[in-house]
């Protein structure tokens, strides 16, 4: 009896103790994954509304609730410009629409400067910043940068022309200076869009500048001939004042032209005086 009872407890106690090394395992994988649970909400980024396009989007297209979608957008990276509610982008008080401005990929951010209004127009008025004014500059293949030249783009501006140059023997000379430097273009012919495919010769382009600057360039379009040059798209630089004559290219010396002073005319009589003849100066008469 008693041998029974012993064995009895014997089983207890082994089943007690590997129930306690399970229930310690248990708790160890819990503690495990609740550690892994903790650190990946430290990792989560909170997130905001931002509304992307749905699709591609080309310039003068009218953009409708179809054309865009939600998406969760981190709201340390949210685009400046770029809209959280529905409501900003469709206003409910109106049922016009906004144009794209700016050709946009699939699930790229829908901004500000990308689209009008509601209802606003898409011309050339639209692009000018405040006290900007629209000018078209005659170009070609040469002077157009071989038409690789796109709306948005910036470009410094040559004027060469003949003056009046006091140093060259017939007076005169070509001279080639910059005019203007880092110019926005926002019109390509008639085009303002953004989304060539491929290089077009251009005529005319057209920029974005002060009143005072369309009176400079209408001045040296009319008297010389204009030449673009297109600064890079991470170029911050602005160029220095620019010059380049004839002689400069050349490498010729200026010549000093020698001021010749005549030398002054006196006119004399001569008087005898007994054995003495004197010189007396007088007027001259021619």
């Amino acid at each position: 009896m008693r041998m029974v009872f012993g064995l009895v407890l014997l089983v207890g106690i082994t089943l007690a103790g590997g129930a306690v090394y399970l229930a310690k395992d248990r708790i160890a994988q819990y503690q495990a994954a609740n550690a892994q649970a903790q650190a990946a909400l430290a990792r989560v980024v909170p997130t905001q509304t931002v509304y992307v396009a749905q699709e591609p989007l080309k310039y003068g297209q009218k953009l409708t609730q179809e054309h865009v979608r939600a998406v969760d957008w981190p709201e340390n990276a949210i685009p400046e410009g770029a809209f959280t509610e529905l409501t900003q982008l469709f206003p409910e008080n109106t049922d016009e629409l906004r144009v794209v401005l700016r050709q946009m990929e699939k699930d790229e951010a829908i901004l500000a400067l990308k689209v009008t209004e509601p209802g606003e127009d898409t011309g050339l008025t639209s692009r000018l910043e405040r006290g900007q004014r629209a000018f078209t500059i005659k170009v070609d293949v040469s002077s157009g940068v071989s038409g690789f030249l796109r709306p948005g783009d910036r470009v410094d501006i040559y004027w060469t022309g003949r003056v009046n140059l006091s140093n060259t023997p017939s007076g005169n000379g070509e001279v080639t200076k910059l005019i203007e430097a880092g110019i926005k273009l926002i019109a390509i012919d008639q085009s303002a869009g953004g989304n060539l495919d491929e290089a077009n010769i251009a005529r005319t382009v057209t920029v974005s500048i002060s009143p005072q600057q369309v009176a400079a360039l209408a001045q040296a379009q009319s008297t010389g001939n204009l030449s673009l040059s297109l600064v890079g798209a991470e170029d911050d630089t602005i160029a220095s004042a620019i010059e380049v004559d004839q002689r400069a290219l050349l490498g010729i010396a200026s010549e000093e032209k020698m001021a010749v002073v005549e030398k002054e005319k006196v006119c004399t009589i001569r008087t005898r005086r007994g054995a003495e003849v004197m010189e007396l100066p007088i007027p001259c008469t021619n």
